[in-house]
């Protein structure tokens, strides 16, 4: 019976330990900065990994007030771009806490 506690207590240490880590991976996570692109760096984003939108940029040489569409279409790519990035930074660095585990969303 008492290697039955001491195999629980373990694995208890073990998930407090994973889940610190894990708490210190996603908050590294939201600090980062990821740049989405479109065209050649017309349009950029800026996001943190919290996938707040932090800056939009858009190059002088795309304004033109009768191609208003194409701006937001650029913008709209750069977006996405972003988010994209984020999404696989995520799950480069939080997948490996959730294989195997079923645990829905991660």
């Amino acid at each position: 019976m008492r290697g039955g506690m001491g195999n629980m207590q373990g694995m208890m240490k073990k998930m407090q330990k994973m889940q610190k880590e894990m708490e210190q991976a996603q908050e590294t996570l939201n600090q980062t900065e990821f740049v989405g692109t479109a065209n050649d760096d017309l349009v950029t984003v800026t996001f943190t990994g919290d996938k707040k939108l932090q800056k939009v940029s858009i190059k002088e040489d795309i304004v033109d007030p009768e191609d208003v569409e194409i701006i937001e279409d650029l913008v709209l790519l750069a977006v996405n771009d972003a988010l994209t990035k984020i999404d696989e930074e995520t799950e480069k660095s939080m997948g490996k806490y959730s294989k195997g585990m079923g645990i829905p969303g991660m």
